[in-house]
Parts: structure tokens; sequence; C-alpha cells
């Protein structure tokens, strides 16, 4: 009965094979006598993505404006710290809401974190690993022109496909592979035509406010190597952790709270290491205004939605509702930023367009055998 394709509810009286119609419905496939296939929630998938899309468009936006603008600058390793203990609070609250009483609260983080710090390690690896990332970012932003931090930046997608397919057995079809490269060339395309112009106007311009006004001097090799070591992290550190969501019981928020309180831990050490000195003179909140503040929200925003876009999707998706929001960072600069529409920017969004579908609609089905035992003889 090998490539029979089963209803939900229907008996198998033989050993069979199941093709599920989505990957995320794998795990919920039961073997008892009958399949039951539960749907991923898709309300929720993509209500994430599109608020993770949100994010990712005022995020790149805000935190641009105040790594490049003059006065006081405030420390990147301080930013993360906060975001990661601004993230693992949100998780305490959401465990406490879904918990409906503090004691079972309470017995809930102790059983699974206190008791459990072996589990806890595997969250440490992502945790370090994102920290890392998030600092390696504000070097990329305060060093990189726009266009070329957000180009280069696009080639954590293709370092997630790849870690997925290395780690997660990820298989994807040969014209996926296509929409990939697709996707690379429309983002670039945008990005391109959005600030060419732009940027050469506007050169001499910088260099003689950084002369005048004491602006961010900006150093293209530094940045460009921060942000090639961060979408190599990206990818690596975005895929582990979807595997230890995907290969166990626990809760996205509670696996937050673990990534939020490693985090901070490891987000103090490392500001203490690099901006000790200065942080005792001046404080962990010097520069900090409401933009700053702004980005810090944003960023743990964005890490609670990136937790449950992997949890009910994957990371490739997540890496085009990132791509998405550069576009829309694009269409917002039309009101904000003088920006015109040309022909390329309509390519470039087309090309986009056209990838996300591809990826979507050339998805490998994946094949499943469930093994049934042989029915017992009862002795009347």
């Amino acid at each position: 009965m090998s490539g029979a394709v089963y209803p939900a509810g229907e008996k198998l009286r033989d050993l069979g094979t199941v093709v599920v119609d989505k990957p995320s419905e794998m795990g919920n496939a039961k073997g008892n006598g009958n399949v039951q296939v539960l749907k991923t929630p898709e309300f929720l998938k993509y209500v994430s993505l599109v608020l993770l899309t949100l994010q990712n468009a005022l995020l790149i936006l805000i935190m641009r404006y105040v790594r490049t603008r003059k006065g006081d600058m405030f420390f990147a390793t301080s930013a993360v710290v906060w975001s990661e203990l601004i993230k693992a609070v949100t998780s305490l609250f959401i465990i406490l809401y879904e918990e409906r009483s503090v004691w079972k609260w309470l017995r809930h983080l102790y059983e699974n974190i206190i008791l459990q710090p072996v589990d806890c390690l595997k969250v440490s690896v992502p945790s370090f690993i994102y920290v890392l990332q998030n600092n390696l970012l504000y070097i990329a932003v305060s060093n990189l022109e726009a266009a070329t931090f957000q180009v280069t930046y696009q080639l954590k997608i293709l370092t997630t496909a790849v870690f997925s397919v290395i780690m997660l057995r990820k298989q994807l079809a040969s014209l996926q592979w296509v929409s990939l490269v697709i996707l690379f060339v429309g983002v670039s395309v945008v990005q391109l035509q959005a600030s060419g112009d732009d940027d050469k106007k506007h050169t001499d311009e910088a260099k003689a406010t950084i002369q005048k006004e004491g602006a961010v001097e900006q150093n293209p090799v530094k940045g460009f190597i921060a942000v090639c070591v961060s979408c190599v992290l990206s990818g690596f550190a975005g895929v582990y952790f979807e595997k230890i969501l995907k290969g166990t019981s626990q809760s996205v928020w509670l696996r937050n709270v673990q990534l939020g309180v490693l985090g901070v831990l490891i987000g103090v050490i490392t500001m203490f290491i690099k901006n000790g000195q200065e942080v005792q003179e001046k404080g962990m909140l010097y520069g900090f205004d409401y933009a700053v503040w702004i980005v810090v929200f944003l960023q743990s925003f964005g890490g609670l939605v990136v937790a449950v876009v992997v949890k009910y999707a994957d990371n490739i998706l997540k890496g085009f509702a990132t791509s998405a929001a550069i576009i829309l960072s694009c269409i917002a600069s039309m009101y904000f930023f003088d920006f015109h529409l040309t022909i390329l920017f309509s390519v470039g969004a087309s090309l986009v367009i056209l990838a996300v579908y591809m990826y979507s609609k050339f998805v490998p089905q994946p094949v499943i055998t469930l093994k049934i035992p042989a029915p017992t003889t009862r002795q009347v």
C-alpha cells in the first residue's frame, strides 16, 4: 500500500505510507489505529510573520538613525542587555497569564528551569550567539551605508537554508534554491536603486558633517566583516533554536525565558569586557533617549516574534519576512525621506514577490511511514 494517502480518521489495516500536506503537520500524525493530522495554527503563523516584517522594517530605519546621528552615543552592548532583559520579563508574564496562578507559575519555572540545568545549557549556545550577533549588527549598521548593509545582510537567508539542510535534514526543491537566488537579486536591485543616487549625492556632505558636527565616522571594511559574520551566526543560531523548539515539549515562552536570562548574563559580561571603564564612569543608560528605547523594545519584540515564527513556520520563511521588511522600509522612505518610485524598484519588488511564491509553491512533500502493530487475538 506504499504511496497511499489516508484522510484524517481513516483506519489503516496495514503498514502504510502517509503523505502529509505540510511539514509542520508531521509531528502531529499519530498511528494508534487512526491517523490524525492536526494542523499548525495557520493564523498564528502568518500573523507572526506580518508582525516580524513590520518590526524589522522599523528596526532597520531607527537603528540606522540612532547610530549615525550626532551627539552622545549610547553603548550598543548596554542596549543588547536591556533587550534581552525585556524579552525575558515579557515571556515570564506570558507564562504567568497561561498558568493563571502565581503558585502554578512558580512551580512551572522551578520544575522546568531549576530542576533541569542540562536542558537550560542547550539554550546557552543560541543565547551566546544571539548576543554576539546583536552586537555585530550595531557595528555593521554604524559602519555601512544603508543599501550595503541591508543587501549584504540577506546572506543570512542563504546561510539559514544551508544549515537547515545540514542540521534539520530539510529537503529543498531545486526551484526553492532558485527562489533564494531570485530573492537576493530582487532585494539587491531594490536597495541599490533606493539609495544609489542619494548615497553618491550625500557622500561629500556626510564627510563635512563628520568634521563639523562630530558624527560617527564609518569604516566599510569593518562593517562588511561584521555583517558577514553576523549572517553566518544568524543562520546557525536560528536553525539550532528551531531544532530545540521542535524537538522538545517545552513552550516557546519558557525557551525565551531561558534565552533572555542567559542572554542578560552573557551580555553583561560582554558589556564590561568592551565598555567596562566607560560604563562605570557614565552609567549603562548613557546616551539613551526615546529613539534608543524604541530600538531596544523593537529588538525585544522581534526576538519574541521570531520564536513564534520558528515554532510554527521555519527559519527560511522568517528570512523572507525580513526581506519583505526591507521593501517596506523603501516604501516608508517615500513618505518620510523623499524616496521616488522607479522602474528598478518595481522590478526588484516583483522579483521578491516571485521568489516568495516559488518558495511556498514548490515545497517537497515529506513522507513518513507509520508502523501499525498487528491486532491481538482475544480468547473468549
